[in-house]
């Protein structure tokens, strides 16, 4: 039963984290406590970083150690989880961040993306860039046989993503569009083409990641930004209606939040579409809808928050192998480097879609 002191990054106020010693995690009888192996670095950990955006905890504030796609081995079980069998030291696993509380009115209506009181593993309560983390037996799912740790960090961002494509509903033949090719939005286009869509398009205003999104199997990928670009369009909207002969996307999403692309959902979204918005936005950020136009063609705006029950859904799709996700992971750091891997994530470097915090070399 581990015990004593774990080595960890806390952080205190933006661009003020601390690697340094820490007790580990006790935990209850409903609990199982986790050797970290792998923790992706999240967009949000980077707003949460350099102050963009608070914390969820009382008031918004440090000390907290965050980081909340983790991978790891079960190290300990509360005694409940042990006598059930649910799990045992030793199993490898991933865990869900939100740990709802089942009990207010949201959870009771199975909203509980939307619960009240939610418990957040490294938004609210204490996360996984450290050598332990703890969490509620529930959120807790085993990786696939001879899946590394590194895919198994992925499954949070990917269950996310699963949601995201669960409300665009694409229907087999669809034209999808996917404005945004980090990792969100290059694992959404996968997940557009094993639903079934016709041809899948992938914008972005950086090459790198738009030769990964082709790579990984989008149909066309475009430069929306940069005449220099092997992929540059100047007028997406109208190359978006030659592709469809005239008829535009039947369905697009937004895994970004720039205001372009807001604009450029509404511009190369068809009649009957679906556009579904998923990047998180600022307090004061606002989508401009052309209300006549979108009306009139009698599209469906929908917004994705969160993985509510489609954990089930990602882990069958990592298990299927048909997701291509290590390639995504483009830089690695130790744990000791966790504000380093933060940094160079916010940095301008053009070659970078997803790092990831190791605890241990794999294979």
């Amino acid at each position: 039963m581990p015990n004593g002191e774990m080595m960890a990054n806390v952080f205190y106020e933006p661009e003020h984290m601390e690697y340094q010693k820490t007790d580990i995690p006790q935990i209850s009888e409903t609990e199982v406590l986790i050797k970290v192996k792998a923790c992706g670095i999240c967009g949000s950990d980077v707003s949460y970083y350099f102050g963009k955006s608070p914390l969820e905890t009382p008031d918004g504030k440090g000390p907290l150690i965050i980081g909340h796609e983790i991978s790891g081995e079960i190290a300990e079980v509360g005694s409940y989880v042990a006598q059930k069998g649910f799990f045992k030291p030793g199993d490898r696993v991933t865990l869900n961040p939100p740990q709802p509380c089942n009990t207010c009115a949201m959870c009771r209506k199975t909203k509980v993306n939307l619960c009240e009181n939610t418990s957040t593993i490294g938004v609210s309560v204490n996360g996984g860039f450290a050598e332990y983390v703890k969490v509620g037996y529930a959120n807790v799912f085993k990786l696939p046989e001879g899946m590394s740790y590194q895919e198994g960090a992925m499954a949070e961002p990917l269950a996310c993503a699963c949601y995201g494509i669960q409300n665009l509903d694409v229907q087999i033949g669809d034209f999808v569009v996917v404005i945004g090719s980090g990792a969100m939005g290059i694992m959404m286009a996968q997940l557009c083409k094993l639903r079934g869509a016709g041809k899948v398009l992938v914008t972005d205003i950086e090459d790198f990641p738009l030769a990964m999104a082709k790579q990984t199997g989008a149909d066309y990928v475009y430069n929306t930004l940069k005449k220099d670009s092997l992929y540059y369009t100047s007028d997406i909207k109208g190359t978006v209606k030659e592709l469809t002969g005239g008829l535009y996307a039947d369905r697009v999403i937004v895994p970004t939040s720039a205001k372009a692309a807001y604009r450029n959902a509404f511009e190369v979204s068809g009649k009957a579409s679906t556009i579904v918005f998923f990047g998180l936005p600022g307090e004061r950020d606002v989508i401009e809808v052309p209300a006549l136009e979108t009306l009139t063609s009698n599209k469906t705006i929908r917004f994705s928050w969160l993985a509510p029950f489609t954990w089930s859904a990602a882990m069958k799709a990592l298990e299927s192998g048909k997701l291509q996700l290590k390639p995504l992971i483009t830089h690695t750091f130790p744990l000791e480097d966790t504000v380093k891997g933060i940094e160079f994530m916010h940095s301008g470097a053009k070659d970078k879609i997803k790092g990831m915090i190791l605890l241990e070399k794999e294979g």
